[in-house]
């Protein structure tokens, strides 16, 4: 039997018959070569009719490009989770569509008032049934180390087994009483956890402090604190706080800008040779996030070694996600270029910026107009008349003492302490007025309130534009098609089909470069 497809280096070939088998990665496929010849050639798996077989590649499926433990470990069928979008953004719906789908997603749960987050948490549940998987954020709050703790203790009362711990610089009582309740043992002396914390890392600093035991200092105050037993206590010094690591590179929200070619390979390296040095028994993971709209992105990230992906931007432009119609829109048309870095209404005074969308929107260029007065002045009263009057207007349409009126009632209810502070403190009063703003433009976004569109704060990195480029033409290019599966399923087969065709390329098929360009189609 001859090849199906057989071509020559120097001579016109098959280059869509070549595509065509690349775009079908569940075909097991041999690369022959004609002996007398030496014209290369594909078949059909045992079809090579006498020609010399140069490779046989399998089947291969999506589920296949990362570590099989990832999803054994969390009951997924795919190596692919959604990340935790602030402010509900990645809202239950989507969480639940995501888990029935076999895929894992995180709730959105920071910056939720405890009784959203608890309200929210008892919704998924009822959908999904006490043994799906899934999870939810646990952010580090520096400035209300209360709501983390708060946070914290609802997930362990409601049994969230997954948090996606995200903005930590280094380890806190909250995080590692989460890590380390419900460690046991068992009568073969294997530990088990009932908690799984997927540590978000963008520095190797950060990320060792998840790769090593907790200090048993921290153990030793949760202990007489009454929140962990001494036998959790004594197994949690013996583990790594966290097994799975999301490293973060180029993203929407808060992110460093790394390159994932850069920071992922360097993340392997360290949680290397901290296994070595522990003699860690139980794997490690290491995932990828950031930069990850297309298929080439996902198997780029795959072949670089990851063990699952992470995806944002693409899924807040979809139909579950929890921001708003309008901004979804203004997603759905973003170019790579159209994101900037603003200062971050949780870190305002501590310098730090998040990546969000520049286009349709002024927040970008009023947000650092805002972190330029703080840095200038000392308070309110010492701003000119002229950038108080723009603030006034434009910024806060209303009076800066008003403004101080609304912030203050939002703290006596949330944190009377930052009242108390901010009334010893002119600067610090003026920094909370100024986040008030910040904080604000999010919630504007996913209420899509029509009289501040251009104050929008929607986080978002150049992945988006990726997407938006690579959809154009398909059913997922109008933003009321794009439903968080199925761009989770194209992005996955489209993967396979990109890591085929690199296959391919490997053992000196000439594939043609339409072979990588997988396009969004409806699957099920």
């Amino acid at each position: 039997m001859q090849p199906i497809l057989s071509v020559r280096q120097d001579a016109a070939f098959d280059t869509q018959g070549i595509a065509d088998i690349a775009q079908n990665p569940r075909q097991a496929v041999q690369v022959v070569q004609n002996t007398a010849s030496g014209a290369m050639g594909l078949a059909a798996d045992g079809a090579s009719g006498g020609h010399a077989v140069l490779a046989s590649l399998p089947a291969m499926y999506p589920e296949w490009l990362g570590d099989r433990s990832f999803a054994e470990q969390h009951g997924v069928r795919f190596p692919y989770a959604s990340g935790a979008m602030a402010n509900g953004i990645a809202s239950t719906q989507l969480v639940i569509e995501m888990a029935r789908a076999g895929f894992l997603a995180f709730f959105g749960a920071a910056g939720l008032h405890p009784d959203r987050v608890a309200t929210s948490l008892d919704e998924i549940e009822a959908a999904l049934g006490p043994n799906a998987s899934w999870g939810s954020n646990l952010i580090h709050s520096p400035n209300e180390p209360a709501i983390e703790a708060a946070i914290a203790d609802l997930y362990i009362r409601k049994g969230v087994h997954r948090v996606s711990a995200a903005a930590y610089m280094g380890l806190t009582l909250s995080i590692v009483r989460y890590a380390a309740t419900g460690l046991t043992r068992d009568d073969q002396g294997r530990v088990h956890r009932q908690n799984h914390v997927f540590a978000k890392v963008s520095r190797p600093e950060v990320a060792r402090h998840f790769l090593e035991p907790p200090p048993r200092a921290l153990l030793d105050e949760l202990v007489a604190l009454g929140q962990l037993t001494k036998a959790e206590a004594d197994l949690a010094a013996l583990l790594p706080v966290a097994e799975d690591f999301t490293v973060e590179s180029d993203s929407g929200g808060h992110t460093d800008n790394r390159p994932l070619t850069a920071l992922l390979p360097t993340i392997l390296t360290l949680r290397d040779a901290i296994v070595a040095e522990r003699n860690y028994e139980r794997p490690i993971r290491v995932g990828a996030a950031g930069g990850l709209g297309t298929p080439g992105a996902i198997s780029a990230a795959f072949a670089l070694g990851a063990a699952y992906v992470v995806t944002g931007s693409v899924n807040q432009a979809c139909v579950e996600s929890g921001l708003s119609a309008e901004g979804k829109e203004m997603l759905a048309v973003a170019d790579i270029a159209d994101v900037v870095m603003a200062p971050a209404a949780d870190m305002f005074e501590l310098g730090v910026d998040v990546q969000v969308l520049k286009r349709g929107t002024m927040f970008g260029v009023r947000a650092k107009k805002l972190y330029e007065l703080y840095r200038a002045y000392e308070s309110l009263d010492k701003i000119p008349e002229t950038d108080r009057q723009r603030l006034e207007r434009d910024y806060l349409k209303t009076t800066l003492d008003q403004a101080w009126a609304d912030t203050r009632e939002f703290w006596i209810g949330r944190d009377p302490k930052e009242v108390e502070r901010a009334e010893a403190n002119p600067k610090h009063l003026m920094a909370l007025v100024f986040r008030s703003y910040l904080g604000q433009a999010s919630r504007w976004a996913i209420m899509g309130v029509p009289d501040r569109r251009i104050d929008y704060q929607i986080w978002c990195g150049p992945s988006m534009g990726a997407f938006n480029a690579w959809s154009q033409g398909s059913f997922l290019e109008p933003a009321a098609n794009r439903h968080v599966t199925q761009v989770a399923r194209n992005l996955m087969e489209g993967a396979a089909v990109v890591t085929r065709a690199h296959q391919l390329r490997t053992f000196g098929v000439p594939v043609p470069g339409a072979a990588f360009d997988f396009r969004p189609r409806l699957l099920t």
